[in-house]
């Protein structure tokens, strides 16, 4: 799709603009992640701890996938439970 884009002189510019939204996507399910984890496209996972949440990012092809956990015991076992082949780096 083209995209039409008037200029501050006049001129008009054509943009290509991708119909494709390339957001990060949040994931609600931990059995969910955990299969997004698997995934033969899936790179790493970065674990970012804050004071009320723990934030899982998985790195896939396309898109960063994140879950957000509220409890710290569980996401011990999540970390865990993640594949051993998906290097996994702590923020």
């Amino acid at each position: 799709m083209e995209l039409m884009c008037h200029t501050d002189f006049g001129d008009v510019e054509l943009r290509n603009v991708s119909s494709t939204d390339n957001k990060p996507k949040q994931i609600h399910e931990i059995k969910d992640f955990l299969l997004t984890a698997r995934r033969k496209d899936a790179r790493s996972v970065k674990i970012k701890r804050s004071k009320d949440v723990v934030k899982f990012k998985v790195r896939c092809s396309k898109y960063l996938y994140t879950l957000c956990v509220f409890d710290s015991e569980k996401a011990d076992k999540l970390k865990q439970s993640l594949p051993p082949g998906l290097s996994v780096q702590e923020v």
